[in-house]
């Protein structure tokens, strides 16, 4: 899978060495693919096959092992499971070497499955909206009358209600439905939470196998970088609801206060258990238990937002003046405190990143370290971060396997959901807590609601491209899902607050969306979460696959496990049962 045969053929009278690199590795060294011998005599190439990546473009370097000069260089992006050839020859003159590749059996098209699977969810959710159109009609719901009418009436006869001497009350609950009674929760944040939640349950079971449903290597973003950061985001939102929902009912804030200390409790152990599970194999070692990950990560920043909104939130908003000069910043200033604190954290994630020494690295460095930087610190992946992970944590306490293995070849051990980046989820979370306000403060005013949105995803969109300068790897801070870089932050407020905008808009202000289905694992993500991870090695969410190389055969599995949790969230739904803590 994600690769191609490469056969070269050497004509010169000198052995070759062939090196790659991927063009997502910024400022890398050449790694060895391996040295075809010289030609045994002139028009008489020698060969050798080898295998190479197809997820990027490569380049390939080939050097002579006389004097190890450059030969060439050729960048090409290879074709899955397809067949190539190198040619190395030497033209007229003697001097000049070329080297072309020819393509001597076309690559297969990795990407027809999802474009198969997309037009077949896209036509179930055609299916569906043309159906609650047609039960929409007048003409239809009269039917429907008329048959449920008429059903009503043969069960009352058929049964012993309609026998003599006893009085049969007229009854009309099973023919028209109950009126909904009115809810004040918003579809809108429950579908946001299932959307970032639905993908993150796909893009854990494997994401078909494909390169952009798994986690950047280093700098940069993919699908899979987007959904915890807008859990994360939404989730602050959900805790401004909440408090002043709570306080309005009348509950303290010291109760309120234990409540989630409590719950931020519950959370860590969670996560810790799920993230070690080694119980199903035997006995824990408490020697390389992993202490950080994603629910602990959410427990962390559901404690300190949600303590900071217990110390600055107000009960009654009703009350406050809108004629002031300051009134349009009412939802920043009335905040002021939290506001202060959260500033202060991100000075100490900036002070902590860029002035604290870390030994044999150089300071402020935010690189991945392994052969990136032309292999000049090994040992630095993730700098100040990791050092900190590392020196607080130990070695075998944090993730043996991160993502910057892939490319950049690392051997340093390495957190994602690591100390240090905490900080900047307790800033990601602060600001789906402004989101939230926004909503308190504007409750049913929905264009203000809409624009206040998109005017800080404006903000933290103008930020990131001066802390990036619009650049994946070249600006001040590089947008880095793995360090949780300010920038990264930035950008993924940026596209939460536009994504909110349109899932708002479309489900509770216009109404032509329900949200399902992401509405359901939206009401239940503590579960869903919890239950995928679990559950992750279990049929039907995972079975021996014919052919493991496929990437239709994982896409299928991975497809078919998150619509698995999709419906078990819905069976949960109609039976009125959520898993809340």
């Amino acid at each position: 899978m994600d690769e191609a045969s490469l056969r070269v053929n050497n004509e010169l009278d000198t052995d070759v060495v062939v090196s790659w690199m991927s063009e997502r590795c910024y400022q890398c060294l050449y790694q060895p693919l391996g040295v075809v011998p010289a030609g045994p005599s002139p028009g008489q190439p020698s060969s050798e096959e080898f295998i190479v990546s197809t997820q990027h473009e490569l380049t390939l370097q080939l050097n002579s092992t006389t004097d190890n000069l450059a030969l060439c260089t050729v960048p090409f992006h290879f074709g899955e499971q397809g067949n190539y050839s190198l040619w190395v020859k030497n033209l007229n003159d003697s001097s000049v070497v070329n080297c072309s590749i020819v393509t001597d059996a076309d690559p297969v098209n990795s990407y027809i499955p999802i474009l198969v699977a997309f037009l077949i969810f896209a036509g179930l959710a055609l299916v569906s909206a043309i159906g609650r159109i047609i039960l929409g009609l007048d003409v239809v719901k009269g039917i429907l009358f008329r048959i449920s009418g008429s059903m009503e009436t043969e069960r009352l006869i058929n049964s012993e209600l309609g026998s003599p001497g006893r009085t049969v009350a007229v009854v009309t609950d099973n023919i028209l439905p109950p009126s909904p009674s009115p809810s004040k929760r918003l579809r809108s944040l429950d579908t946001f939470r299932g959307i970032s939640l639905v993908v993150m349950v796909f893009v854990n079971y494997g994401g078909g196998r494909y390169w952009f449903f798994r986690h950047e290597s280093w700098n940069g973003l993919t699908v899979a970088d987007l959904v915890f950061p807008w859990f994360v985001f939404i989730m602050g939102t959900s805790i401004a609801l909440s408090v002043n929902s709570l306080l309005r009912a009348g509950l303290t804030r010291c109760s309120l206060l234990r409540k989630v200390v409590w719950r931020s409790l519950q959370l860590f152990i969670i996560g810790v258990f799920i993230i070690n599970p080694n119980y199903c194999q035997g006995p824990l070692s408490w020697d390389n238990l992993r202490i950080p990950g994603v629910l602990q990560r959410l427990a962390w920043s559901y404690l300190v937002v949600a303590c900071l909104d217990l110390l600055v939130a107000r009960v009654h908003l009703d009350i406050l003046t809108m004629d002031a000069w300051w009134s349009p910043c009412l939802d920043i200033l009335l905040y002021w405190p939290a506001w202060l604190c959260v500033l202060i954290l991100e000075i100490i994630w900036l002070c902590f990143t860029f002035l604290l020494p870390v030994p044999d690295c150089p300071t402020g460095y935010l690189g991945p370290g392994g052969i990136g930087d032309m292999g000049m610190y090994p040992n630095c992946t993730g700098g100040a971060a990791g050092f900190i992970d590392r020196w607080l944590l130990g070695e075998k306490h944090i993730y043996q396997t991160p993502s910057s293995r892939v490319i950049y070849v690392t051997r340093m051990p390495y957190d994602p959901e690591g100390i240090l980046g905490s900080i900047n989820s307790i800033l990601m979370a602060f600001i789906g807590l402004q989101a939230g306000k926004i909503i308190l403060h504007y409750r049913d005013l929905h264009a203000s609601i809409i624009s206040r949105f998109l005017i800080w995803g404006l903000i933290l969109g103008a930020i990131s491209a001066v802390l990036t300068k619009c650049s994946t790897d070249q600006g001040f801070i590089p947008v880095n899902k793995n360090l949780w870089s300010l920038s990264y932050v930035t950008t993924l407020s940026c596209l939460a607050f536009v994504l909110l905008v349109l899932v708002y808009y479309t489900v509770d202000v216009k109404k032509w969306w329900s949200g399902a289905p992401f509405y359901y694992p939206g009401m239940n993500s503590i579960l869903v979460y919890v239950g995928h991870e679990v559950f992750e090695e279990y049929f039907p969410f995972r079975w021996r696959m014919a052919n493991s190389q496929s990437h239709t055969e994982h896409l299928a599995q991975n497809l078919v496990a998150t619509s698995c949790w999709v419906f078990i969230s819905y069976v949960l739904y109609r039976k009125k049962i959520f898993w809340k803590i």
